[in-house]
């Protein structure tokens, strides 16, 4: 059973809210979150209600303080769980919208996608297999982006307004 617990104070405390399911809306429950807590399952926490905005991807773990879950502010408004995996990774990613252009395939960890890929604009993926995190820059820093399995025709349908991703990763989620 997974479980996250935002706290208002950062080093867990203040005013505290557990969720164990997704949440749509979490301004009834807290204010502002300054330090997170999950003790079981993994989790996007959304900057905006309704699984919008700046994404966190949260294992099992403490949290802190917001920039120990790479967070911009302490504004986190909703939150959804994500199924534990167990299979293969494949994703194909294109330099173009609509799955066209230049198409390079993965099923590993890019810690740099220009070096790899020798394009830096991603404008379009497959994710064929396992969940993925699309970072902002290389080496795994910046705004992040939970990939699920399915056809992104444009890096708007994954939540970018950038087509720039500099690095991505496995999302692995059993133990």
């Amino acid at each position: 059973m997974g479980k996250i617990v935002f706290y208002e104070g950062r080093n867990f405390q203040g005013r505290h809210w557990e969720c164990s399911s997704d949440c749509m809306d979490t301004f009834r429950h807290f204010n502002y979150c300054n330090s997170i807590r999950v003790s079981g399952g993994h989790w996007v926490a959304y900057q905006r209600p309704n699984y919008m905005g700046y994404q966190y991807i949260l294992g099992p773990g403490e949290y802190p303080d917001y920039h120990s879950w790479m967070g911009f502010n302490n504004c986190i408004r909703s939150c959804q769980m994500f199924p534990p995996y167990r299979g293969s990774y494949k994703m194909r990613i294109f330099n173009r919208p609509d799955m066209m252009g230049q198409m390079m395939e993965f099923s590993d960890d890019c810690p740099n996608v220009y070096e790899r890929f020798r394009y830096r604009d991603i404008y379009s993926c497959n994710v064929m297999e396992g969940f993925w995190i699309f970072y902002e820059h290389p080496n795994y820093r910046g705004r992040q982006y939970f990939m699920r399995p399915g056809e992104y025709r444009s890096c708007g349908d994954w939540g970018c307004h950038n087509p720039m991703v500099g690095s991505f990763r496995r999302m692995r989620t059993h133990m």
